[in-house]
């Protein structure tokens, strides 16, 4: 497995400064934000990413994967961002995200879902790509594995694959569901996120009750039991690249990228633990 950064807590730094951090803390590669707010810039991607994935390569780093905020082939860019991916070698995308309407509409959501990935497999086939669903907990149709295992049914695997994000799975399946969902959609596993979360109570004196909430948290302290995690990877097989999200949002730069280090050290070592 190789091992690639998430640029999205770098955003404050140029892709060229970016890459530096990320080359000295030892990762293999990155993983590029394509996206509003991103490093590139949708309609910038033809012109920004062969330079920016160039330069990287430059510093010894991979482009395994480009985040994106895709959930349609018909959005203006999207053909673009495909398109120019394929030319430079990437051929991993993350698609963005669709929204769970509230309850009595998941059935109806799930249909109009796999249409906008129907189109996206075409767009995916065309240019010899996999465009992948993110298990984001929350209110996202895709925090069940489940759930996005009916989102791909039918689809090629090739072209539509999913993303699994191992504290996002753990946040909602903490005990043994987030195993079980990892077992389902292990053969569209195309993409696998690092991140690990805790449980939080805070008082809410409003309702008279505790009210829990989720925070990031480094790889040693949080829920996400990494040996164990990798061993499935391991089973599967997967291989491919693993993007440590380092969302340490309460963190100055200097903090974040040593907690990153930490982390990415506490990852190797779990994958080595498990025999990888």
């Amino acid at each position: 497995m190789q091992f690639i950064m998430f640029s999205k807590m770098l955003q404050q730094l140029s892709i060229a400064e970016a890459g530096d951090a990320i080359a000295k803390l030892g990762f293999d590669g990155v993983d590029l934000t394509v996206r509003d707010k991103g490093h590139i810039l949708p309609e910038n991607v033809v012109a920004e990413l062969p330079p920016a994935v160039e330069l990287l390569r430059g510093k010894g780093l991979v482009v395994g994967m480009l985040t994106t905020g895709i959930t349609s082939a018909e959005e203006p860019h999207a053909a673009d961002i495909f398109r120019t991916a394929a030319a430079c070698g990437v051929t991993r995308l993350k698609l963005g995200y669709w929204l769970y309407q509230g309850f009595g509409t998941v059935r109806e959501s799930i249909g109009k879902v796999r249409a906008d990935l129907k189109g996206l497999e075409a767009l995916a086939l065309e240019h010899g790509v996999t465009a992948c669903i993110h298990t984001h907990s929350g209110n996202f149709l895709t925090a069940d594995p489940a759930i996005c295992s009916l989102l791909v049914e039918g689809l090629d695997p090739e072209a539509i694959g999913i993303y699994v994000d191992a504290g996002h799975i753990v946040l909602e399946g903490g005990y043994g569901v987030w195993k079980q969902g990892l077992d389902l959609v292990q053969d569209r596993l195309r993409l696998v996120a690092a991140k690990s979360f805790g449980w939080y109570p805070e008082p809410n004196g409003q309702l008279r009750r505790v009210h829990w909430k989720s925070k990031t948290l480094p790889f040693e302290k949080g829920m996400t039991d990494w040996q164990e995690f990798f061993t499935c990877l391991r089973a599967i097989p997967y291989d491919g690249f693993v993007s440590l999200h380092s969302e340490y949002s309460d963190l100055s730069l200097p903090d974040l990228l040593a907690q990153t280090e930490a982390d990415l050290a506490h990852a190797r070592a779990a994958l080595e633990s498990a025999g990888g």
